[in-house]
């Protein structure tokens, strides 16, 4: 089996991610063989207009998620406004599962619920990439994947971002492997999964 096929990417973004999101989506290669989840800090009713404002410009597909999507190679996930996204794994497939807790780093969806879901999933490496947004969501996430999984983190840098709260979260807990201006983290991912 390809090695790419046991990688996944998880990208969490908030203010000012809607415009990080088109760059760095926009710029991945309708080839890169491995299925991409984001968590973007959006209210109900938002997300499946960027979703397909996103599929408009990118060689990979774009879907608003719904509960239950078989995740799939080549196929990008964003996680639907006002819900949390988890990845749960069963009979050989990996689905999308929604649950409704409370807000949780004082948002909803909460990417950290996204991470932590993959903890206990098939793939042998998430690639995740922490975008431009305010407070410390992805951190606590990535940290607990970080116990079972291996990641690759690569972090929007300050220059870049709209507000450099999350990315400086996970540079802050020492999580980042490498931080990026944002013209070059699609690039970056790339060279991870077909590394």
């Amino acid at each position: 089996m390809p090695s790419n096929l046991r990688k996944i990417v998880a990208i969490a973004s908030s203010t000012g991610g809607p415009r990080a999101l088109q760059t760095v989506i926009s710029s991945l290669p309708g080839d890169l063989g491995v299925p991409v989840l984001i968590v973007q800090h959006m209210p109900v009713g938002f997300t499946e207009s960027l979703a397909n404002r996103l599929d408009t410009i990118s060689d990979l597909h774009v879907v608003e998620a719904s509960n239950n999507d078989l995740i799939l190679p080549g196929k990008v996930f964003l996680c639907r406004g006002g819900i949390h996204m988890n990845i749960t794994y069963r009979l050989g497939n990996h689905y999308v599962r929604y649950s409704d807790e409370g807000t949780r780093e004082g948002v909803k969806p909460c990417a950290n619920y996204m991470y932590e879901s993959l903890a206990t999933c098939q793939y042998d490496e998430v690639i995740c990439a922490v975008l431009t947004g305010m407070g410390a969501d992805g951190t606590v996430g990535i940290g607990h994947l970080s116990r079972s999984k291996k990641v690759y983190v690569i972090a929007q840098n300050a220059e870049s971002c709209a507000v450099y709260g999350m990315p400086k979260s996970a540079v802050n807990a020492g999580i980042v492997d490498k931080e990026l201006t944002l013209s070059l983290i699609a690039n970056e991912i790339t060279r991870k999964v077909r590394q």
